[in-house]
């Protein structure tokens, strides 16, 4: 059976997982090796199944603490994004402090927030937040410095306020720019959220697989590694599908939206 270009496109992912998962059965059971150290796909899908509902709690709190920091490091990079790239002063002014703080390893700042607000939900959120909100700044500030200056000494001309060309202009041209990063941002917020549920609190998949790790469960570990993953893959392709809608003036060939 002959199969489309478009077809063979959307199965290759499924195809190459499943390879990878057979691949991975294969080298588990004819090497022998324990499950305390690798453990096989089939015995962590039996744990996954066995305790599913617990699983399930762990993830849904993970999924909400991210989305909190996730939705804060939208909002605040939006606004320093607008900022640096509509002010060349502001530019010059943050941008050195910035890149200086986003190069410090989030998971130092952990023990800080855990003296500020105690160990929980509120230090896996801001963790979130620290590590995702970097890109959104920067794709926007790059989206608003690139609008051409003819374009703005037209626009001037014509009567447009800095605010007008702003809104009007600036704004729709970065959006392209824009959720390039929220693909970026979103999985990283599921890194800080997990590396401080690993550390400081008592619920959410990194705390359960920290507890797992503990008793040497390591199928109850890798289950978490996967819900992980098939979390971020999900969000990473709505925002996919919402940039392919709203963005598809910007998008050109195989990723056009169809």
């Amino acid at each position: 059976m002959h199969l489309s270009r478009r077809t063979i496109m959307k199965l290759a992912p499924w195809m190459v997982a499943a390879f990878f998962v057979v691949v991975w059965q294969v080298i588990c059971v004819g090497f022998d090796v324990p499950s305390f150290l690798f453990p096989a796909p089939s015995e962590v899908y039996k744990v996954g199944m066995s305790l599913a509902q617990p699983i399930l709690q762990h993830a849904t709190q993970t999924f909400l603490t991210t989305m909190a920091g996730f939705a804060i490091a939208v909002v605040v990079g939006l606004v320093l994004g607008a900022a640096l790239g509509s002010s060349a002063v502001v530019y010059r002014a943050l941008y050195p402090l910035l890149v200086a703080f986003n190069s410090i390893p989030k998971v130092a700042f952990v023990p800080v927030l855990v003296l500020w607000f105690g160990i929980g939900t509120v230090p896996a959120i801001l963790t979130a937040f620290l590590i995702s909100f970097f890109p959104v700044m920067v794709n926007v500030a790059t989206g608003l410095a690139t609008l051409e200056p003819e374009l703005e000494d037209v626009l001037r001309s014509l009567g447009a306020s800095r605010l007008d060309i702003l809104m009007k202009v600036g704004f729709p041209r970065s959006m392209p720019f824009f959720f390039a990063s929220l693909k970026v941002a979103i999985t990283l917020a599921f890194v800080g959220s997990v590396v401080s549920e690993t550390v400081a609190s008592n619920e959410g998949i990194g705390y359960l697989m920290m507890s797992a790790s503990s008793s040497s469960n390591m199928p109850l570990v890798f289950a978490g590694l996967i819900v992980i993953g098939a979390m971020g893959v999900v969000t990473y392709e709505l925002f996919a599908w919402i940039e392919r809608r709203v963005t598809g003036w910007a998008i050109r060939g195989q990723n056009a939206p169809g």
